[in-house]
């Protein structure tokens, strides 16, 4: 059999295996970079695409706009022939495969907004072709691959697309992104990588591709399968979180550490995962992949009270440490209003400047709604950046000895390892921790300490 008597699939599934696939990846953010990265790794020609032309700059100038993911990445994508980044998405027509990485918000009132998915499916349909693969990485509602983003590309084709049929002429899959910024212990080639299709085709086309950059990686069924488990992965960590939020509230006026009872059962070998209470619920998904899939349940007619009740607990989680720091300063002959407080750390969690949904913004509101006077202090985020809900404009301020004096009171919100807690806890006046950060320093600082 020749190549132009080969079935469209079998020919790209040999050039995909052969390393002569060129993969085009469309958005360079926390999950398009890394995953580029990878599959250039493994072989694979690649070419970026994002609407931000500061991207493909500052690859081209060797410097990582993601800085948990350090120079080295870039300065290895720039150097090598094999990649190219670009905002022309009129070049898509070139890519043999083609893998959709663009963030999926809430819209105002916390319903899903695929717009991004749905402008990216309209640039893919105008240079659609024979012989290409399309994958979803954007965690989203089931369904979304086969229902909303492959119909907007055969809409966007149209006289290109009709001869085309999904399946035997053009593919499609849905590979949930499981991205962690920050975590040391794996990265995006080992952590496994699901992959489900819209057909069998697409299924071991999919698989083919990963598997040139990624360790291991697992077919499922269909796409609405890998769809639902990345929601439940997210979901499973925003119910227990919020118990554990929950818990902190309960515990708090038995005078009871929330964060030693964690410890304690989890030294329980069967039975028990521990997660830890904070400020509220940070990063992409999290915060929002649960409404996603409440949303999605609404329209089957089934109502998701235990997930809607986890999302409210973690919702209000701001709003219990204000209302903790407006205790603390009262019971030191303080009011809210004209006190001077220090937010320390802007990004969601410890050691990244990913800001996205971080609940330090939302802190940073409520107390100044109260009339406090707010500076904040995080040495990964020079400066806020304009997100969903907030626009802040504030720059960081450092932390010196000298400037906490200044303070009335300190709101520990990110444990950045950056930061010198011992002098922190010997200059502040005032502590109110969210993340235990301060654990080693409970008994010098006694009352100038609160848990939250």
């Amino acid at each position: 059999m020749t190549a132009a008597t080969a079935p469209v699939h079998t020919e790209l599934l040999s050039r995909i295996e052969q390393c002569q696939a060129r993969v085009g990846v469309i958005g360079l953010g926390y999950v398009g970079l890394p995953l580029a990265h990878a599959l250039h790794q493994g072989g694979l020609p690649v070419i970026g695409f994002d609407i931000d032309p500061g991207k493909p700059k500052a690859i081209k100038a060797g410097k990582n706009y993601l800085q948990h993911l350090g120079d080295s990445m870039v300065t290895d994508l720039r150097d090598s022939k094999r990649f190219e980044a670009t905002t022309d998405f009129g070049r898509l027509g070139e890519c043999d495969v083609i893998i959709v990485a663009v963030p999926t918000p809430l819209g105002r009132h916390h319903e899903p907004d695929i717009g991004f998915i749905l402008s990216t499916a309209e640039s893919i349909g105008k240079t659609l072709r024979k012989g290409q693969l399309i994958i979803l990485e954007s965690t989203t509602y089931p369904g979304t691959t086969r229902d909303d983003m492959m119909p907007a590309i055969f809409k966007a084709a149209g006289e290109n697309g009709k001869g085309l049929k999904l399946g035997v002429d053009v593919f499609g899959a849905f590979s949930p992104e499981r991205e962690d910024p920050g975590r040391k212990s794996h990265n995006t080639r080992t952590i496994p990588k699901l992959c489900g299709g819209l057909d069998a085709a697409s299924t071991e086309l999919a698989c083919a591709v990963y598997r040139k950059g990624i360790a291991e990686v697992v077919p499922v069924s269909t796409a609405e399968v890998a769809e639902a488990a990345k929601i439940l992965e997210n979901t499973f960590r925003a119910v227990n979180i919020a118990l554990v939020n929950e818990l902190k509230a309960i515990l708090e006026p038995m005078k009871i550490d929330v964060w030693e009872v964690i410890r304690a059962a989890a030294t329980k070998p069967f039975g028990y995962m521990p997660f830890f209470p904070g400020p509220g619920l940070g990063g992409h998904c999290i915060p929002i992949d649960p409404f996603y899939l409440t949303w999605k349940a609404r329209e089957h007619g089934v109502f998701t009270r235990f997930i809607e009740l986890a999302g409210e607990i973690n919702t209000n989680m701001p709003h219990y440490v204000v209302d903790r720091v407006a205790e603390h300063l009262n019971n030191h002959g303080k009011a809210v209003k004209n006190s001077k407080v220090l937010v320390l750390g802007l990004a969601y969690k410890a050691d990244i400047d990913d800001v996205r949904e971080s609940p330090s913004f939302e802190l940073i509101e409520l107390l100044m709604h109260r009339g406090a006077k707010v500076e904040y202090s995080d040495p990964h985020c020079a400066e806020t950046k304009t997100v969903r809900s907030h626009d802040l404009r504030m720059k960081s301020v450092p932390v010196t000895a000298e400037s906490l004096k200044q303070f009335d009171l300190v709101l520990v919100s990110t444990a950045h390892s950056a930061f010198d807690w011992d002098m922190i806890a010997k200059h502040s006046k005032l502590i109110v921790d969210t993340r235990d950060a301060m654990r080693r320093h409970h008994g010098e600082l006694g009352n100038r300490l609160k848990l939250a």
